[in-house]
């Protein structure tokens, strides 16, 4: 027998919505990731862009576990002495909560070629309004997937 091997011409992208309200962070990122992968296809090939193109909505209203909103994500500017620091928290409550989310989906994937041009495939909004009604997007309810999916407080 022998191995499947998926072609461009076998490949068959669908479009999806994620309401990200009340669902916990780490794991909205890893069901968007695989999703992103194409890893939930019988047909999926590591090699190639198979996965769907996935739209996050609410993204300000992500949950964390733990202590998580206090903790600092630091990047560095490049110039000598230029570390910097926000919170989790405060970047959620800032201009560009959706950030967050594209650095956790972005950090469960691979870091090669293949996986920068997959995180084009994915867009997040901070209100629960999108501009892709065109593509006609089916509703995944990550909510309903696993009672842990979803945080209350």
């Amino acid at each position: 027998m022998k191995t499947f091997t998926a072609t461009p011409a076998d490949i068959d992208k669908k479009w999806i919505v994620i309401d990200a309200e009340g669902v916990v962070l780490g794991r909205l990122a890893s069901i968007v990731a695989t999703r992103l992968r194409g890893k939930h296809k019988p047909s999926f090939t590591p090699h190639m862009d198979m996965g769907d193109n996935v739209i996050v909505i609410n993204a300000d209203k992500v949950q964390l576990t733990g202590n998580k909103r206090n903790k600092p994500n630091y990047w560095h500017t490049g110039y000598p002495g230029g570390i910097k620091s926000r919170t989790t928290g405060q970047i959620l409550e800032g201009a560009h909560p959706e950030r967050v989310v594209m650095q956790a989906v972005k950090r469960m994937l691979p870091g090669n070629r293949l996986s920068r041009k997959q995180m084009t495939h994915l867009r997040v909004f901070a209100g629960a309004e999108h501009g892709m009604e065109a593509q006609k997007p089916e509703v995944l309810d990550v909510k309903s997937m696993n009672k842990k999916n979803t945080r209350t407080a």
